[in-house]
């Protein structure tokens, strides 16, 4: 079906627009050459300006990746930024959904709406204020440097979004269905559990996605909580510094593997993205 805005648009305006997605294109696309690029390089060419194009002016080469992918520290952060983000994104859904719910269908002494309000204002504080408290009960309960430590972080930062996106979500789903199932007996559990859920698996999805891609790429708590044994790939990838300073075709490698399971997953799951973000777009 053709967009009968598309057809009315001016030719101006459809160069224009032409043009801001070549620009958004570039923007997003040039980070990516160049760490491919420099992925196939070796040290000493990624110094030597001009070399662009493979074969002709510079050899490329699997050396970087053979290094990164046979160092055991980079594994093992790997490793951690899997757990790190698996596990906050499991929390933060079986806290934040039920919640979410909750919003969604029931009346609490304060409006809804106000503690909606709540939950959001919690996106807009910048987690570097809360840093030196979160580092300070982290030393309290003896969780530095481990895994539960980073993914209760990590949970506290992503709640509050997991919220307010499945509260829209629920909004969306018919109240006459679960009205029907409670004439027939069924309890509030029930109707949540085999009701609400299965209709709102396009949200839960694109919400579990955001929060595994915010924990997969967060570095600042990562950083300052961990400094071996639950070091993630995004702080490992700031600390590797080499006594020559940065060698750029492991960073190349190293980035590349980073962004890489979040963009797989969007591939896999864009149906589900393109759906579920739509979701609560009418309704405030």
């Amino acid at each position: 079906m053709q967009n009968v805005l598309w057809l009315r648009a001016r030719p101006r305006s459809r160069v224009m627009i032409y043009l801001v997605m070549l620009l958004a294109s570039a923007w997003v696309l040039v980070p990516f050459l160049w760490a491919i690029l420099n992925s196939l390089k070796s040290l000493e060419e990624t110094f030597r300006s001009g070399a662009i194009i493979p074969f002709l002016q510079f050899q490329p080469t699997l050396d970087s990746w053979r290094q990164v992918l046979t160092d055991s520290g980079v594994l093992h952060a790997l490793l951690s930024s899997v757990v790190v983000s698996g596990g906050a994104t499991i929390l933060v859904l079986v806290i934040g959904v039920p919640a979410a719910y909750s919003l969604a269908r029931f009346e609490f002494p304060m409006a809804s709406r106000d503690i909606t309000l709540w939950f959001l204002s919690q996106r807009v504080l910048p987690p570097a204020i809360v840093l030196v408290p979160f580092y300070l009960m982290m030393v309290y309960f003896g969780l530095i440097d481990t895994w539960t430590g980073l993914i209760i972080s990590y949970s506290t930062f992503s709640l509050a979004f997991a919220v307010v996106i499945m509260r829209d979500v629920f909004r969306d789903v018919s109240k006459e269905v679960e009205e029907a199932a409670k004439v027939e007996g069924a309890t509030a559990w029930q109707i949540f559990l085999l009701i609400a859920l299965p209709l709102s698996i396009d949200g839960i999805i694109v919400t579990a996605i955001n929060v595994f891609a915010f924990g997969w790429n967060e570095a600042l708590f990562a950083s300052a909580f961990t400094s071996r044994h639950a070091q993630t790939l995004a702080s490992f990838i700031l600390a590797s510094r080499g006594t020559r300073d940065i060698d750029f075709n492991l960073a190349a490698v190293n980035t590349l593997i980073a962004i890489g399971p979040p963009v797989v997953l969007s591939f896999f799951f864009q149906r589900y993205l393109a759906r579920g973000l739509s979701f609560g777009a009418v309704k405030g």
